[in-house]
């Protein structure tokens, strides 16, 4: 039987508060846009629009009518996990030890689910296989659902000025960047017509949280391998994403919990296996607020 650390208990108070800074410290999504809350069999969002503009109306004029648009972007949460074979002298360590242990597998483990969820969502992609995993996340990433594209050019300052231009003709605003990494070194390399840096902000690859006034991110996430996108120009307050279960994590000692034929039986190799799990969602509530900037 499974010795469980934690199976529906949590961790500490202190230990889950990290957990989750760190995964928001580790997106670029999830520092751009807000998180929502999210139940586990999913979460409706409603949207609103008024069609047109207000009636002047003349005294004892005829009213008309307006018009509404409403309609629901489903939040559904998909399950992420990750594990690790560990020598079973972890079980016999002191407590100490094993929280030393507990938090650094935390650590790593909320860093990449941060990770995950810029991959899922920019991509469609599964992030350990780097392939598109359309059969759980269809066409809820912004590759899929975005269709205003800006082609990379030379100028990346004016790439950024194109992809405004089409969120303004949409009538939308920018309120952020995320740039991939070669992209933000492209705005780096960019020079006014004396020869200074037109973004002297983001010299020796720095990544500041405002961009002319604007939210800014750079994130290996937004240009990851398979993907054609360079950078992501949006009102981000038009994505959500959430937590739907609290993370929990156990230690197995028996079995083969990993699949791995090669490892092997954990008894049969003085091992157990740390898990933790996570259900997370996101939403693009318009795709027509972004604009992507690809090759």
């Amino acid at each position: 039987m499974a010795n469980v650390i934690s199976k529906s208990t949590l961790f500490p108070v202190e230990l889950t508060g990290e957990l989750l800074n760190l995964v928001k410290g580790s997106s670029a999504l999830a520092e751009l846009s807000g998180r929502s809350p999210l139940a586990f069999n999913g979460s409706e969002i409603f949207t609103f629009s008024m069609d047109k503009e207000v009636d002047l109306v003349d005294e004892n004029g005829a009213k008309s009518n307006g018009g509404a648009t409403i309609g629901t972007v489903t939040m559904k949460p998909v399950k992420i996990e990750y594990g690790m074979r560990v020598s079973d002298e972890f079980l016999i360590a002191s407590a100490e030890y094993q929280i030393n242990i507990l938090r650094a597998f935390a650590e790593g483990f909320a860093r990449k689910a941060a990770k995950g969820l810029d991959i899922m969502a920019f991509h469609g992609f599964n992030p350990r296989t780097g392939a598109a995993a359309t059969t759980l996340i269809g066409a809820n990433n912004f590759d899929a659902a975005v269709t205003q594209t800006v082609t990379r050019t030379a100028d990346a300052n004016a790439d950024v000025e194109s992809a405004v231009a089409l969120l303004t003709a949409a009538g939308h605003r920018a309120n952020g960047i995320a740039a991939g990494l070669a992209f933000n070194g492209a705005l780096a390399a960019e020079t006014k017509s004396n020869g200074d840096p037109m973004f002297p902000e983001l010299g020796w690859g720095a990544t500041p949280d405002t961009l002319r006034g604007i939210r800014y991110r750079a994130n290996g996430t937004v240009d990851y391998t398979g993907s054609t996108t360079k950078a992501v120009v949006g009102d981000f307050e038009r994505f959500r994403w959430g937590i739907a279960h609290e993370i929990p994590a156990k230690v197995i000692e028996y079995g083969n919990p990993d699949n791995d034929a090669t490892a092997g039986d954990l008894q049969g190799h003085n091992q157990v296996y740390i898990r933790a799990e996570m259900f997370i969602g996101w939403a693009i509530l318009d795709p027509t607020a972004f604009a992507l900037i690809e090759t």
